[in-house]
């Protein structure tokens, strides 16, 4: 695969919601990173833009149905999950002891409630899990065994840890491990993408929910857990404001509550979604830290914002109208 390189440019995002005379209800990422034209063949961007469109028609589905805005992010992300193209269920990326560790989280607008999973390896979808924590405990976040006792007590699908295992992720991670006396290849680096996916969306009733899934970082060890079930730092909505989703280095989104940090720009500093969500990604790029975030508004405004050379996003209109978008130029 060619390594190319580029002089750095935050991507200005657009209003979509003006654009269009219809609101936007769901809005999807499967993550930022060196997406470029000439890394796909056009197989696979056909492939990947049918993977997109799949996890917003089951979103939609099931807003069309009078569905909760919760309940159609995960049938969107769930899509996602089970493709892998993406750094979050089956294709996630492995752990330095070898181990595919999953984390997920799931925000609901209307009452701020939340629920997450970190560091599981046998609940088969990570993003029902995190809901299922929201509805059935008392808790925010379950981690390890712990969340994974939980799952099959409710009655979650549970599998083999094999079941995510994929040859490119696994071959990544050898790569990883031959550089890494050299400071090793992250998820930070030339040549690599942020696989993370997430989705915010918006009912007829008016309720905004984001989520976030993902495999974390290649190489991670000792347990290392990111942004993604971290609620503020990965996920966040409140009907207030926005609902929103990150991918990227993750121990700087976690740094800057890049979530929350979006939604506190709209409420305290009176900020648009648009330049709350660059505000965002520019302040992590002052860190020299890279990736994106897709953001919804109880308007059904729509934003996404992303520091590197592409992020795999689209949405979907209240009519059905899909878009799909994976590089900068676009």
């Amino acid at each position: 695969m060619a390594r190319f390189f580029w002089i750095l440019t935050l991507i200005p995002t657009l209003l979509f919601a003006q654009a269009e005379e219809e609101r936007i209800v769901l809005v999807i990422h499967g993550g930022a990173g060196w997406i470029t034209p000439d890394r796909y063949e056009a197989d696979e961007e056909a492939a990947l833009t049918a993977v997109m469109q799949a996890a917003l028609q089951a979103g939609y589905a099931v807003i069309e149905q009078g569905g909760m805005a919760e309940d159609a992010v995960v049938a969107a992300i769930q899509v996602m999950e089970e493709d892998s193209n993406f750094n979050a269920g089956i294709g996630a990326v492995f752990t330095h002891e070898e181990t595919n560790d999953l984390d997920a989280s799931i925000m609901r607008g209307g009452d701020l409630n939340a629920g997450a999973v970190a560091g599981v390896r046998t609940i088969k979808s990570p993003i029902e899990g995190a809901l299922t924590v929201m509805n059935e405990s008392p808790h925010v976040m379950l981690s390890g065994r712990g969340a994974e006792a939980f799952a099959e007590e409710i009655g979650l699908e549970m599998v083999d840890p094999s079941y995510f295992y994929t040859k490119s992720a696994f071959d990544y991670l050898q790569k990883v491990k031959a550089n890494e006396k050299n400071g090793g290849l992250l998820d930070g680096t030339q040549d690599h993408k942020f696989g993370t996916v997430g989705c915010v969306a918006l009912d007829e009733s008016g309720n905004l929910a984001a989520g976030t899934s993902t495999g974390g970082m290649t190489n991670k060890r000792w347990g290392r857990i990111g942004d993604s079930p971290i609620i503020g730092a990965g996920t966040y909505a409140n009907n207030a404001t926005c609902g929103v989703s990150c991918t990227g280095w993750g121990e700087f989104f976690i740094r800057n509550q890049a979530a929350y940090q979006l939604s506190a720009l709209m409420e305290y500093a009176g900020m648009s979604l648009e330049d709350a969500a660059d505000k965002v990604i520019q302040d992590i790029d002052a860190m020299e830290a890279k990736g994106g975030l897709i953001a919804l508004s109880s308007k059904g405004e729509c934003q996404w914002s992303f520091s590197t050379p592409g992020m795999f996003r689209a949405y979907i209109t209240e009519s059905g109208k899909m878009v799909v978008k994976f590089y900068t130029e676009e």
